[in-house]
């Protein structure tokens, strides 16, 4: 397989949380001469120079500052969280003589494929020492869980459908014996932790790798495609800048929490975009209506993946859509504004294909059919910018395992890179 899809599934494997999604993006953005800031310190910055912020440790922005900068930005939002389950803070559940972990849905998962695989869970940790508090990163590297289907023979009718109940059907097994003790104590050896643990943020995964299948292995059958394989797409083609000397400011933007609403202070709907922009200007010199200009010269990618059209499922699709793996980056379009994709933004996008001599789709929803929202309309209300949405196509969208197409990641890399250099 191209580099550009090698580099991309290097960093799906490991991504089992947003704080280790996070991580990867930050160890290469330091590899590749990126200065951190932190938004509690003024941000002193210089022309030619590369920074990065994060917050909360799983969202994540990136900037470049060109040695002549235009007036405006050039921006692309994706999101790091995945469709999952979060362990509950006493997560021990000691039933008839065996062990399970109590968790709780985190975003709209499909619920049946998880079961009966192996899992672990991934986050971080925060801990009591001398000095204070500190946090560190967690991955238990072991087949260490599993969600038991319930045979056919007790549920005649699973084949003709199962409403799941999330505090039943879905609680881990841990162990065929009850486990007596403090999980905090558990994770404290597993990490490796001095002092003691006094809070976490942890989330299953399912213990599979990225791999490509296919008659041709032309697709890619990965856990966290959504929104992983267009968020690392996204920070590959941010990279291809590093000797950019003039233009407009190219801006790479992580997520968390989109999965979730967004509503949060590390989420779209956060203020962190909107302030980190309004900062950078503001280290230029530039006032309040020059941001105002700024603002109105910039152009938002929100690049998170999209539907395509379902083999065995033609009917729920459109029938003007037809969205393949494989086809070209997909443009996002929804009446009700849910994504922002206009006229407008979609002939840019359109242009940037077409100058590349690449493909590109469009997708809307069925008319009877609610779909979902994504980044651009939700960044949006923190800071206007023309944007469209657009996104990998894929299928099996929120399952825990996801396909798309190898050539559609090598395209949005291309797209993007494009885009950025305008």
């Amino acid at each position: 397989m191209p580099n550009v899809i090698d580099s991309v599934v290097s960093l799906l494997k490991g991504s089992h949380s947003c704080f280790h999604a996070v991580a990867k993006m930050e160890e290469k953005l330091k590899e590749n001469g990126f200065v951190r800031f932190s938004e509690s310190e003024p941000f002193v910055l210089t022309k030619g120079g590369k920074y990065y912020v994060t917050r909360n440790d799983s969202s994540i922005i990136a900037f470049i500052l060109p040695e002549w900068p235009s007036l405006g930005f050039r921006l692309v939002a994706t999101h790091n969280d995945s469709p999952t389950f979060a362990l509950k803070p006493n997560p021990v559940l000691n039933r008839n003589g065996v062990a399970s972990l109590n968790v709780e849905p985190y975003g709209g998962a499909l619920y049946y494929p998880w079961l009966d695989r192996a899992l672990s869970f991934a986050g971080r940790v925060y801990y009591e020492t001398d000095d204070g508090i500190r946090n560190c990163l967690i991955d238990i590297d072991e087949d260490l869980l599993v969600i038991p289907s319930l045979a056919i023979h007790m549920n005649r009718e699973a084949n003709k459908g199962k409403e799941f109940n999330a505090a039943k059907d879905m609680i881990p097994l841990w162990s065929s014996d009850e486990i007596q003790g403090d999980f905090a104590q558990y994770l404290q050896n597993k990490a490796g932790i001095a002092g003691k643990v006094l809070s976490f943020d942890l989330f299953l995964y399912v213990r599979e790798e990225p791999r490509f299948v296919g008659e041709n292995k032309e697709l890619l059958l990965s856990p966290r495609l959504d929104d992983l394989s267009s968020a690392y797409s996204s920070l590959v083609a941010f990279l291809s800048l590093l000797e950019k000397e003039q233009g407009y400011i190219p801006v790479f933007v992580s997520f968390d929490n989109e999965e979730v609403g967004s509503l949060t202070r590390q989420g779209a709907n956060g203020d962190f975009l909107a302030s980190t922009l309004r900062r950078i200007l503001a280290s230029l010199g530039y006032g309040e209506e020059e941001q105002r200009i700024a603002f109105s010269n910039s152009i938002l990618l929100s690049a998170d993946n999209a539907h395509a059209n379902h083999p065995n499922h033609p009917e729920v699709s459109d029938p003007t859509t037809h969205v393949r793996l494989n086809g070209g980056v997909v443009l996002k379009y929804n009446a009700d504004q849910k994504y922002t994709t206009n006229a407008e933004s979609g002939a840019y996008v359109k242009k940037l294909c077409l100058d590349l001599g690449d493909p590109y789709q469009e997708f809307t929803n069925r008319s009877d059919l609610r779909g979902g929202s994504t980044l651009g309309n939700i960044s949006n209300s923190q800071v206007s910018l023309l944007s469209a949405d657009i996104g990998i196509a894929q299928l099996a969208m929120h399952s825990c395992v996801e396909v798309c197409g190898g050539k559609d990641i090598e395209r949005m890399v291309r797209l993007l890179e494009s885009h950025y250099r305008q």
